[in-house]
């Protein structure tokens, strides 16, 4: 063999080794934090609407909450100004309401925004053997990935109601969280803000707005910013509307913008409503959302949002009591409030096997009580106050 040749046989078998790596091996993946850059948040709406993140946007009824959403649509669509007047750069969004109609509900208010149609995709169901069944975010979320992909540029994921995209109990906290994720990866897979609307539950008025989220305490632990959207009575006993933030972990957690619902005619003979912006205003979302002219001391306010999470827990379930601590301790529900509350609502608390303690409601509380309440009975007799009881 020539030496040309021993060179090239040489520098092929070193270039076999180096390629040669061992298989990728099932387990733990960890990063060292030597080897992660810091990055900055990335904002659609700087303080507001966070790309690749989660937010919940609750109100009572009647607020115009899917109005505003749009509204952010509109924004986007366009590139247009933000109420605080910042631009946003132009984008596509995605819709999947599963209470108003596309076409003769949301497209009206699309264009009485002032949105570019073009833009906006509805998510209207999914083909499943040649057949339209309704959208599954557990069995189609790889399906919707691959249409955003298509699109491109998705910068406003809308979901209305959130509660939607969770096919178990959406007052149980694990589920909850299983059942958001799939929504949340497809918004940071698409560096999309994702929008996700709801209601405010009874009663609160005065306490933490973030409390009064309807279902499970995941909805806003999940999100990184929970706006609030409502009208209260300004000090001159004139209404006023508020969208304000209530919570953010990655910005300033107060503030908000005043705004009215106006009607236009889009198209002749059609009306829809539309958001019109009014001026920035200070403070938090508890003070912006208190109507001055209540006299409330905040006690009955707390015991009130404190009996309303409890029933939302509970619902129709036999629920450990462990769990009903942790989630209150989550929601900022001081443990007394919370106590004092069950006793309010008549909570039966009996101990099952071991030293654990279930909570469930009482028939009076809930009418609709199904087994799992029935076999309460099962339980041994509740040991009194002075037994005290294990959390």
């Amino acid at each position: 063999m020539s030496g040309e040749a021993e060179i090239v046989r040489d520098i092929l078998s070193n270039a076999r080794r180096v390629v040669k790596t061992e298989p990728l091996r099932d387990g733990v993946i960890l990063v060292n934090g030597a080897d992660l850059k810091p990055e900055p948040i990335s904002w659609l709406w700087h303080g507001w609407l966070a790309r690749s993140k989660l937010h919940i946007l609750a109100g009572a009824p009647g607020q115009g909450k899917t109005t505003i959403a749009l509204a952010f649509a509109a924004t986007v669509t366009t590139g247009g100004r933000w109420p605080d007047g910042s631009r946003c750069p132009a984008g596509n969004v995605l819709v999947w309401s599963g209470e108003d109609d596309p076409a003769d509900t949301l497209l009206p208010r699309l264009m009485a925004a002032g949105a570019d149609p073009k833009r906006v995709f509805f998510v209207t169901g999914s083909r499943i053997g040649g057949e339209v069944q309704s959208f599954d975010p557990a069995r189609d979320m790889v399906a919707l990935t691959e249409q955003c992909e298509r699109i491109g540029s998705v910068r406003l994921i809308i979901v209305d109601p959130i509660v939607s995209a969770v096919t178990g109990d959406s007052h149980k906290n694990t589920e909850t969280r299983r059942a958001l994720q799939p929504l949340v990866d497809l918004a940071a897979s698409m560096d999309a803000a994702l929008v996700g609307i709801t209601h405010f539950s009874k009663g609160g008025q005065g306490g933490d707005p973030t409390q009064r989220v309807v279902g499970s305490i995941a909805f806003t632990a999940v999100a990184r910013v929970v706006l609030v959207a409502a009208k209260v009575k300004g000090e001159e006993g004139d209404d006023r509307r508020v969208l304000a933030r209530s919570k953010s972990n990655i910005g300033p957690d107060e503030g908000g913008f005043e705004y009215h619902l106006e009607q236009s005619e889009p198209v002749p003979g059609i009306y829809a409503s539309y958001a019109a912006w009014g001026d920035a205003v200070s403070g938090s979302a508890r003070e912006l959302l208190t109507d001055p002219n209540e006299d409330d001391d905040g006690k009955s306010s707390a015991l009130d949002a404190a009996a309303d999470f409890i029933q939302q827990v509970l619902g129709q379930d036999v629920v450990p009591s462990k769990s009903v601590y942790e989630e209150a301790k989550e929601a900022g529900i001081a443990k007394r409030t919370l106590e004092r509350a069950s006793d309010a609502l008549g909570v039966k608390k009996r101990r099952g096997d071991g030293a654990k303690w279930y909570w469930s409601l009482p028939k009076s509380a809930n009418s609709a009580n199904n087994a799992n309440v029935e076999n309460m009975a099962d339980l041994p007799t509740p040991i009194n106050q002075d037994g005290g009881e294990c959390a």
